[in-house]
């Protein structure tokens, strides 16, 4: 999970990173091929871009310290942390669900992954298979119960 997640962020960082090269300057050298720059929407906005895009890699560039950072090894291989698949019986809405935890800002509901500092994420860390937590959402406060639990040095074969 960690090479994944590692990639998909390098990848990121190398697709802005061309941006920032090459489609942006020239952006902003047709931009102010069209005169008076005090009114050219098209030069502030490649101009807004380019602080977007420098501010992005600088955030990328920290996730990807942050998780070569990550021990493993120091990880209790019982409970839920960073990387756990962990599958949840939501017993308000009767049905099972399977979450992915990840860190930092990175959420993907539809790939069932979510952050650690969610709601959801903060609800289950550090839980038990077979226990009951209680998750606090903006929509009200749901049970969960551990159905299955899978931890990331289990996922890599450190157990």
């Amino acid at each position: 999970m960690l090479n994944e997640i590692r990639q998909k962020i390098e990848d990121e960082i190398e697709t802005l990173s061309r941006e920032l090269a090459f489609e942006l300057p020239e952006r902003i050298r047709k931009a102010v091929e069209l005169g008076d720059l005090r009114e050219n929407s098209e030069y502030k906005s490649a101009l807004e871009r380019q602080q977007f895009v420098n501010a992005r890699i600088g955030h990328l560039r920290h996730r990807v310290s942050e998780l070569s950072q990550i021990d493993v090894e120091g990880m209790p291989p019982d409970r839920v942390g960073f990387g756990s698949r962990v599958t949840v019986h939501d017993r308000v809405r009767g049905m099972q669900v399977t979450y992915t935890i990840a860190a930092g800002d990175y959420i993907d509901i539809e790939a069932g992954h979510v952050s650690m500092a969610s709601a959801i994420g903060r609800g289950l860390m550090g839980a038990r298979q077979g226990e009951e937590v209680e998750v606090r959402l903006p929509s009200g406060i749901r049970r969960y119960e551990i159905v299955e639990l899978e931890t990331l040095p289990q996922r890599m074969g450190m157990t």
